[in-house]
């Protein structure tokens, strides 16, 4: 089944049925809440692979709480892949890789990709949503809050990722006309998945500063779950924050001007690395 980016609200009368990963990141929380304002009934997964960041795991789980307490039931469940994930060799599950930093468009960020993460986190999300399928004689979604900011230096984060998959996956199962990906931020960037976010949240009744307290997106949190500023993942959600005008609710090492202005310094250097890079590549046209 190719992705799907139109929103889809009810079917017949009922709730439409989504299962979603939900990593407790800025992106899958923000998903989230805009599907729930959509009308859809979610189940998520959450994945324990060994990452560094765990403390996402303790985030995703402060919101369901919080969203539960506002009317909001989601049915949540973390599965352990560590045991399996941590064989993988990437700067986010393996402690001899130290996590870069930089921008995400920099070259040194592809050490931050996890071989196959995606198309294993899909698969288990595409089994259980046709599983529900065929339980509750219902059509299901699977959403993912995958994004264009990703698409440089994660291959699986690619619409055409997403069609190849749903394909494969629906040659390999029976009732796959049941079951397709929802990916409504797959053209979006941060900054447009903040904006969506601060609707959906006025339009819950929500706390947009208390659910994004609840995420985390640093690839190098301390060791009391502060965030350090400094990764990719780090610099994109700053330089978001400052888009819409607004202070990052979560908590950083550094103040926030602090690491507002160290964002704004990496994203200067990348514009004049680019270009310097372009320059360069004229020139050799011209010759």
């Amino acid at each position: 089944m190719a992705p799907e980016s139109a929103d889809t609200e009810v079917v017949g009368g009922s709730l439409m049925r989504t299962v979603m990963a939900f990593s407790g990141g800025m992106d899958s929380t923000a998903l989230l809440i805009h599907l729930l304002a959509k009308g859809h009934q979610v189940s998520c997964i959450s994945y324990d692979y060994g990452q560094k960041h765990i403390v996402e795991l303790e985030r995703a789980q402060e919101n369901i709480a919080y969203l539960s307490k506002n009317g909001q039931v989601v049915e949540h469940t973390i599965l352990d892949l560590s045991g399996v994930m941590r064989l993988f060799h990437s700067a986010l599950t393996s402690p001899e890789i130290e996590i870069p930093a930089g921008h995400y468009e920099e070259e040194q960020m592809k050490a931050t990709v996890v071989p196959n993460r995606n198309a294993i986190f899909s698969s288990i999300l595409y089994g259980y949503g046709l599983s529900i399928a065929l339980k509750e004689e219902c059509e299901v979604n699977i959403a993912l809050g995958v994004h264009s900011g990703d698409h440089a230096i994660y291959p699986d984060c690619r619409p055409e990722f997403y069609t190849s998959l749903g394909e494969s996956f629906a040659l390999g199962n029976w009732d796959s006309d049941k079951v397709s990906f929802h990916l409504p931020y797959i053209d979006a960037d941060k900054e447009g998945i903040l904006r969506d976010a601060l609707s959906t949240c006025e339009q819950l009744g929500l706390d947009f500063n208390t659910i994004f307290a609840n995420t985390n997106t640093s690839y190098n949190p301390d060791s009391v779950g502060r965030s350090g500023g400094t990764s990719g993942a780090d610099v994109e959600r700053i330089l978001a924050f400052y888009a819409i005008g607004k202070e990052d609710p979560v908590e950083y090492v550094e103040p926030w001007g602090t690491v507002l202005q160290n964002a704004l310094a990496t994203a200067d250097a990348v514009t004049v690395q680019q270009e310097s890079n372009r320059d360069l590549n004229d020139g050799d046209r011209i010759k």
